[in-house]
């Protein structure tokens, strides 16, 4: 089981599609609860992740909590600008980092604030430089002012990241201005060619770590929870103030609640089955896509024609997946790799697989 913890809902950033903090009426700045609360509900084969907010604003209760628990991974999801700032010791135990950030200097900084893109660049450098070796995610926001092909290219020749995530910025802000043509004219060609340039590099034998490509491959292979994030089924979120919810971005709807750490049983976490209804449940793209993303799935915060953009988008990057199959496979064998060496995540790192 993936647990996410909110280690503060304050942040230091105020990225124009987030808003920044939350309100500390509804997850407070600080943890309001004992780690011998958890004790009942965390054990070792479980995944723990760190999440805010900025977690990293809470570094006391990050790194007590690290030493209280044995679990099988560890992650975190940052926006990066405090990595220098956490000791040696506690990096290195990470398993897997999400860094915030969007691309180039100018597209990160656009929408993160000025300086933002230098300074995340830099605190990477550094922990790699001292030693870090595990696994450091770019996990981008996709805009209207984004180009797919342009972005990801520009963050793999870093050289600084093994893995790149996106999610497109559907639902969180206003309306696109020009939705549908940037899905045609700038998504779906930029996709095209990123996936195209994916199959050549494998050819050569070399694995580039595009999440979305190997996530959508790996569930077309093995199967995976829907939502593919696992809400409410597979992961669960506990707020600062003890509440656990099933979804961690939605911290306030009801649908949401799931319980308290104080009341809730492991027993009855594990009992819980996430339900997705129609039309996702009955679509031919179900098992790839598995509703993409709870909170969406239940919102719709766009109304049908945003569930079309975000189900158009899924569908064609499945389709390029599902269509190579075969050929992946073969590139695989030649390459003296296996399907589970191109496909990608092998346990739930947070990454949410369909952008």
């Amino acid at each position: 089981m993936l647990f996410i913890i909110y280690t503060t809902g304050r942040c230091n950033l105020n990225c124009s599609y987030c808003g920044g903090s939350f309100d500390p009426k509804i997850v407070p700045w600080s943890v309001k609860y004992s780690l011998n609360d958890l004790e009942g509900l965390i054990r070792e084969e479980d995944v723990v992740a760190f999440y805010g907010g900025e977690p990293l604003l809470n570094q006391e209760f990050i790194k007590d909590f690290m030493d209280m628990f044995t679990v099988s991974k560890w992650v975190i999801q940052t926006n990066g600008l405090l990595l220098h700032r956490l000791e040696k010791n506690i990096i290195e135990r990470f398993d897997a980092i999400l860094v915030s950030i969007d691309g180039d200097s100018s597209l990160t900084d656009r929408f993160r604030g000025r300086g933002v893109y230098r300074r995340v660049l830099e605190n990477v450098k550094k922990i790699r430089e001292d030693g870090y070796s595990g696994d450091i995610i770019a996990r981008m926001t996709i805009t209207e002012e984004s180009s797919i092909y342009r972005d990801v290219k520009h963050l793999l020749s870093t050289g600084l990241f093994n893995h790149i995530h996106w999610q497109i910025s559907f639902i969180w802000t206003d309306p696109w201005k020009n939705l549908w043509r940037w899905i045609e004219e700038s998504y779906k060609p930029g996709l095209l060619e990123l996936f195209n340039e994916w199959l050549e590099r494998l050819e050569d034998g070399i694995v580039d770590g595009i999440v979305p490509f190997q996530g959508v491959l790996r569930r077309m292979i093995y199967g995976g929870p829907a939502p593919p994030c696992g809400s409410g089924s597979e992961s669960f979120t506990i707020l600062t103030d003890g509440r656990i919810i099933s979804c961690p971005i939605a911290v306030s709807e009801k649908w949401s609640q799931v319980g308290s750490i104080k009341e809730t049983s492991r027993d009855y976490l594990e009992s819980l089955r996430q339900h997705i209804s129609e039309p996702c449940s009955i679509c031919s793209y179900f098992k790839a896509c598995g509703s993409r993303c709870l909170y969406t799935h239940i919102e719709r915060l766009w109304g049908e024609e945003g569930m079309e953009a975000v189900c158009e988008c899924s569908r064609y990057l499945i389709d390029l997946v599902k269509g190579n199959i075969e050929y992946i496979e073969e590139l695989a064998l030649s390459g003296n790799l296996t399907l589970k060496d191109v496909s990608y995540p092998e346990y739930n790192n947070t990454v949410e697989i369909i952008p």
